[in-house]
């Protein structure tokens, strides 16, 4: 399961990119998504629309909100250190090491 989340981040990560490449970062900017080779039909591309990364302009144009993408990153990175701050604590947990002093 871990790798199916990594190849979508990767996959959206690409979109990002080609339309950042495309210069499509406004409104006034926007690109046709077929235009760059980018689907966003599948599960990356929804996923991008769905939390207002990619964006549409009307008539079927496109852009990234890069402040939105930024935003996203950041959270998603707060949260990977949660997680492992979790389970190295969990792992002294169980290894009698925490809390600081215990005895086995």
């Amino acid at each position: 399961m871990g790798g199916a989340v990594a190849v979508i981040i990767i996959k959206e990560r690409h979109m990002v990119d080609a339309f950042m490449r495309a210069g499509a970062t406004d409104a006034a900017h926007a690109v046709y998504p077929g235009d760059i080779a980018v689907d966003l039909g599948g599960v990356a591309g929804r996923r991008l629309v769905d939390h207002a990364i990619i964006r549409e302009a009307g008539d079927g144009r496109y852009y990234v909100d890069v402040l939105g993408w930024e935003a996203l990153r950041r959270m998603r990175r707060r949260i990977l250190f949660v997680v492992l701050l979790l389970i190295a604590l969990l792992a002294l947990f169980f290894a009698g090491q925490f809390p600081p002093g215990a005895r086995p």
